[in-house]
């Protein structure tokens, strides 16, 4: 298998949020990518520039960034072309790994708008290297940028940061720094093409913890019914846990939580997130993790808490 690192550039409408196309607020105008082979050594390497077909400008703040300028665009090849020609060029077995959890969204958000989405099954499991970059590196897990973990990795900086094949090379090298257990163990999944059915649902099992990706409802009411997204389970041995928490939503983050108890492996946090697809459907992201003491009493704090505020406001509606 080969690892197709690839980074994106893009474009946005350039008289503000009011004039975008709602199918596309971002158009692709540049692709690059890096090829590396199961020891991490990079093999090839790919660029095209794209010519805009919905956005006649560049954005300012777009412009300021990866300082291309639209009149290099309109000799760059239409994004079908370039998109088969990079997908031709990643080969048949291959792993997609990118900075961020944004471009592989967009790259399918683009491939749509030309009717192009089923040449990538989804949904599409990736890996993050700034994720993995924060599991190995940074102390409290946190997101770096790319030139930040450039620096503290002591790579030397041969090519301007934001043009596609440049940070395509930097994220390269950046994870054959990355340790290959903890790559294997971190997968992410993008869910830009969301399970339909439930034959099509997601079910992925890390060490410590789980994902489940719900197929589709047709209202935000209908997923919280439905028993497989409220059933609880262990990361670790899989066995079903208690609830000791019902299933609530925090307000603030619009995020349900629970806890439930395995007898043999502790206290499981909940979290489901709802998602809204284009068609106006909904289907939930759920994770369940191991959490210690302290954890769990913040989420009994968060449920007493919205507990409290339900009670006054009632009182208030009485009086």
């Amino acid at each position: 298998m080969n690892y197709i690192v690839f980074d994106l550039e893009w474009n946005q409408s350039p008289d503000g949020k009011k004039f975008e196309n709602a199918r596309l607020p971002f158009e692709i105008i540049e692709i690059g990518a890096v090829k590396l082979d199961k020891d991490k050594n990079i093999i090839d390497s790919f660029q095209r520039l794209i010519k805009p077909q919905v956005y006649n400008w560049i954005h300012d703040s777009i412009h300021e960034v990866i300082h291309v300028d639209y009149k290099d665009l309109t000799d760059g090849l239409p994004f079908p072309l370039a998109v088969r020609e990079f997908l031709q060029w990643c080969g048949k077995d291959y792993a997609f790994f990118t900075w961020g959890n944004q471009d592989v969204m967009e790259l399918q958000r683009n491939m749509k708008y030309y009717n192009m989405l089923s040449l990538i099954k989804g949904p599409v499991t990736y890996y993050d290297v700034q994720k993995l970059y924060g599991i190995c590196y940074e102390e409290d897990g946190e997101r770096r940028a790319l030139e930040t973990a450039v620096q503290q990795l002591k790579i030397k900086s041969q090519m301007e940061f934001h043009r596609a094949v440049a940070d395509a090379y930097y994220t390269a090298y950046v994870l054959q720094y990355i340790d290959d257990n903890c790559i294997r163990q971190n997968p992410s999944l993008d869910v830009y093409q969301n399970p339909k059915s439930r034959k099509e649902e997601v079910h992925m099992e890390y060490s410590m913890w789980n994902k489940y990706v719900s197929r589709e409802f047709f209202s935000r009411e209908r997923v919280m019914k439905d028993r497989e997204v409220l059933s609880t389970c262990c990361p670790v041995c899989h066995c079903p846990a208690r609830r000791k928490v019902r299933w609530f939503m925090n307000n603030n983050s619009k995020v349900y939580y629970c806890l439930a108890v395995c007898q043999e492996h502790g206290t499981i946090e909940g979290k489901i997130r709802i998602r809204r697809t284009e068609e106006d459907k909904y289907f939930a992201v759920k994770t369940l993790y191991r959490v210690g003491t302290e954890e769990a009493e913040k989420i009994r704090e968060k449920r007493d808490s919205l507990r409290l505020k339900r009670q006054l406001k009632r009182k208030q509606e009485v009086r």
